[in-house]
């Protein structure tokens, strides 16, 4: 069973786009981008683990969803690189913290 947080997916709404793929990235707030990787626990009809996700603008994630313009190569490289960034920015903002 694949682990499911909403509070945490809420957190990416409070970030800007980490996708930020030229000529189609809008900017500003992001929604949740979950991975398409089965490494992630994408599949079929099931969506990755909740921890798998990097905030992006409606059209970067439907770019990278259902868009042809990428390989199935390059569209696992713009997450990856856009979920780190992700991370980065809820530790810096203290969104995410170790529980003492």
């Amino acid at each position: 069973m694949n682990y499911r947080d909403r509070s945490l997916l809420d957190l990416a709404y409070q970030l800007d786009c980490t996708l930020q793929i030229d000529g189609v990235c809008e900017g500003g707030p992001g929604e949740p981008c979950h991975s398409n990787q089965s490494r992630h626990g994408k599949g079929g009809s099931i969506k990755a683990h909740d921890c798998f996700f990097a905030s992006g603008c409606r059209s970067c994630h439907r770019e990278l969803d259902q868009g042809k313009r990428f390989t199935r190569e390059e569209k696992a490289d713009i997450w990856q690189r856009a979920h780190e960034r992700t991370i980065l920015q809820l530790w810096q903002l203290r969104l995410i913290k170790v529980a003492a």
